[in-house]
């Protein structure tokens, strides 16, 4: 059974552009990474406080050149392999594609490996690199020596736009790019996938206009507020309730990396989604 994760992005920039933001470390250590060293085609190594088991550099560089970069990365003991490829599309626009080797599923649920981030954790990478190139600010990383679950994005629409695209099922599903099935009462389900997927999340705290809390169980309750700011909205996301000594990194990650879509969802007159596909494997390799 294949392990493998593939994502494919659109970004608003062309390949040379896209490729200097991936390969020159002042531009990694501002969308990417704390720490970043590359010396292609010696070296690629990034490390610090946003990367998973970054107490120092774990990768090792295979393979770059105009269009591709593949590094092997060791985590929790094992050598995984990372591929980044560009492709042009048009003058103006990249799809990059990642693929990641040794990717279990069932890892981001239980938390049992660092390696279960690893979806959500590219999912925000990416997320940041579009910002970086459209100019916006970035979204919070993950601080993985940190519990402390916290962040703000700033959006340029009202309140009671933004409000509404975060209960409303059917646009928190267009932004999020996956059904969500939502019933906005304390009490009602938020679920993932949709009210057909048979599991869902319970809405535990809910004050129209401003705040909504969700408990989903072991990875603890995760509470969006929004505040009025000069005419944009402040919206705050905090994850808690948790096991502090195996923090749901995977979780968070993967919701802050889709307020990229939220912010951008309100902010473009003709938007689209950066994502085109995400494969991954549906259980643990046999």
């Amino acid at each position: 059974m294949s392990d493998l994760l593939t994502v494919r992005v659109r970004l608003a920039a062309p390949v040379e552009a896209v490729r200097h933001a991936l390969t020159d470390p002042a531009e990694l250590r501002v969308w990417l990474t704390e720490h970043a060293e590359v010396d292609l085609p010696h070296r690629y190594e990034f490390w610090g406080r946003y990367t998973p088991e970054g107490d120092k550099p774990h990768q090792r560089l295979l393979h770059a050149d105009e269009h591709t970069l593949r590094f092997a990365w060791l985590l929790d003991g094992v050598e995984t392999t990372s591929e980044i490829s560009l492709a042009p599309e048009g003058s103006d626009a990249t799809v990059l594609t990642l693929t990641q080797s040794h990717f279990n599923i069932a890892e981001t649920f239980d938390g049992s490996s660092i390696r279960g981030v690893l979806h959500t954790w590219w999912a925000l990478s990416l997320a940041n690199l579009a910002a970086r190139l459209e100019g916006r600010a970035l979204l919070p990383r993950t601080d993985f020596t940190s519990a402390d679950l916290r962040g703000e994005v700033l959006i340029a629409a009202p309140m009671d736009r933004v409000w509404t695209s975060l209960i409303d099922s059917e646009q928190a599903s267009a932004w999020f790019g996956y059904p969500i099935g939502i019933e906005p009462w304390v009490g009602g389900r938020f679920a993932m996938g949709g009210f057909e997927a048979g599991h869902a999340a319970k809405i535990v705290d809910l004050d129209p206009g401003r705040k909504l809390s969700v408990d989903w169980g072991p990875t603890g309750v995760g509470t969006w507020e929004l505040a009025e700011s000069d005419g944009k909205t402040k919206l705050t996301f905090v994850q808690s309730g948790f096991d502090e000594g195996n923090p749901p990194y995977a979780a968070w990650t993967g919701t802050v990396a889709g307020l990229a879509e939220l912010r951008r969802y309100h902010e473009m007159a003709d938007w689209r989604p950066i994502w085109l596909a995400v494969e991954m494997p549906s259980a643990a390799p046999a």
